[in-house]
């Protein structure tokens, strides 16, 4: 696909896991203290949805035990697009195993 990626990249005022701006992605991958802030990932994946982002989150169990799974949400995603309505991305957050907010 030639995509690009870019790792621990701001985004507002939050910093991102992963990036793809050509396809206005965002993957983050979560370890067990996200399960204790899961109120803030809302509001976090809330406010980058408003901004034209999709998120992907995948448990990094997820990515280790289920890469295909995860390369599998992924590649449906990109698949879809970026939203032709969103705004340009700004400088400076399922199913099968994939929790996209």
């Amino acid at each position: 696909m030639g995509l690009k990626f870019r790792r621990q990249k701001p985004v507002g005022r939050y910093i991102v896991d992963f990036v793809c701006w050509a396809q206005r992605l965002i993957i983050e991958l979560d370890g067990g203290q996200h399960a204790e802030g899961a109120s803030h990932d809302r509001q976090r994946d809330a406010w980058l949805r408003s901004q034209g982002y999709t998120v992907l989150r995948f448990w990094n169990h997820e990515v280790m035990q289920e890469l295909e799974g995860v390369l599998e949400g992924i590649r449906r995603a990109v698949s879809t697009g970026p939203s032709p309505l969103a705004p340009p991305p700004q400088v400076g957050e399922g199913n099968d195993g994939v929790q996209q907010s």
